[in-house]
């Protein structure tokens, strides 16, 4: 491979240069699909660049045919269409709280499967202000009571359902300890995360009280970032690369009468199933696997009750067996059932519209054997994703190496 000389141009004209010779020398076959992350890899530069290569190289974005994309306090998404092309595409914007890219995801993968379009791209982002979410109760179709009690600050209910859930199950403060502290230590594997310190128990266990048992370093921060997915059917994806990730399944599931969700009112008296057990069952079957058969997985964990939570209603525990799993080392990277490799939400920060597709990427990593210090042992072969959103929203994906 020719290196990048030393000359005055521009980086991405060397780059766009390169990639004609590799057409020319007919390493790259005319019309074929470019590997952006791998190609910047090897030429050891930033994608920036490499996206002003692409497009000096001549792919455009017109090559798309639709995209599903959110944020919740970003902007539209579909405002993107304004710096990549007004191609006149479907472009919607989606707004399901945290799952909004998880459900814009699921999407794509549908409006490909149904042949409006062989490419699709799910997007999000966003940049919050500081302090924790509390958005306004009318918003959600609650009354102002709702709000006056303190339960639309969305510490103040996690807190309280975590609490009920941990004396439900007999578990105590030592699991969500154990969560974060294993956040943060991916964490510090992981280039792009927010936090990227090590804590120890004891920071964690002795951090200030926010919403007891929640503590200071249990709760993920509103944060800025964003991430996107290129998609396209299976029976052509070694047309665009060499290293396809297989979407097996892509499920989404809202809360029926009766499930104990974020901003719901009422505690009923016979509860239904939560959303993430209907979406995680459906995934399953869809994908015809089960969840021992997972090598890597990435939950919602906005604060470490939700994960705690989640481990059980997503099937990889029974509830009140998470303290012991977490215990014995399961949950970490060298372990049986590696969670949350690149830290979550603890360790990235919560962009509403980016942390679906985030789980997602991190997942790719893995499958693909390019997530370094952080890299999952034995060449995991499937992942899991699980996001999960107000008022009851959960999305989750099944991924295969290819």
């Amino acid at each position: 491979m020719a290196a990048l000389s030393l000359s005055p141009r521009a980086l991405y004209v060397e780059v766009a240069e390169l990639l004609r010779q590799r057409i020319y020398n007919r390493e790259l076959a005319p019309g074929s699909w470019i590997d952006e992350l791998r190609i910047a890899e090897e030429l050891g530069i930033s994608r920036t660049p490499l996206r002003e290569a692409l497009k000096d190289a001549g792919v455009e974005w017109k090559q798309v045919g639709v995209a599903y994309g959110g944020s919740q306090d970003g902007g539209n998404a579909d405002a993107l269409s304004n710096h990549l092309g007004l191609t006149g595409i479907p472009f919607v914007n989606v707004a399901n709280g945290c799952a909004t890219g998880g459900s814009a995801l699921a999407s794509v993968i549908a409006a490909i499967q149904s042949g409006m379009a062989e490419i699709g791209v799910a997007v999000g982002f966003d940049k919050h202000p500081r302090g924790a979410f509390n958005p306004r109760p009318k918003d959600w179709g609650l009354e102002d009571w709702y709000g006056e009690t303190g339960l639309m600050l969305t510490t103040q209910f996690f807190a309280l359902k975590t609490q009920r859930y941990m004396f439900e199950h007999g578990i105590t403060d030592d699991a969500l300890v154990r969560i974060a502290q294993r956040a943060f230590r991916n964490g510090a594997l992981t280039p792009h995360a927010w936090r990227r310190r090590e804590l120890s128990y004891e920071e964690i266990a002795e951090s200030m009280p926010v919403n007891l048992p929640l503590r200071k370093y249990m709760f993920c921060n509103p944060a800025e970032g964003g991430a996107a997915l290129v998609l396209c059917s299976a029976k052509h994806a070694r047309k665009f690369t060499a290293n396809p990730v297989i979407v097996k399944a892509a499920v989404m599931r809202t809360r029926h009468h009766g499930s104990f969700e974020v901003f719901n009112p009422g505690l009923a008296a016979q509860q239904s199933p939560a959303p993430t057990v209907m979406a995680s069952r459906a995934a399953f079957e869809l994908a015809g696997v089960g969840p021992g058969d997972i090598d890597v997985i990435q939950l919602q964990d906005t604060d470490s009750g939700s994960e705690l939570i989640h481990i059980a209603e997503n099937g990889f525990c029974e509830h009140g067996e998470q303290e012991h799993l977490l215990r014995s080392g399961a949950t970490e990277i060298n372990g049986r059932l590696p969670i949350n490799t690149d830290g979550g939400c603890l360790a990235n920060g919560e962009p509403v519209g980016a942390s679906g597709l985030r789980q997602v990427i991190e997942i790719c990593t893995q499958l693909r054997g390019q997530a370094g210090q952080r890299q999952v042992a034995n060449t995991p072969r499937l992942g899991y994703t699980h996001v999960y959103g107000a008022p009851g929203v959960s999305a989750v994906t099944i991924l295969q190496a290819g």
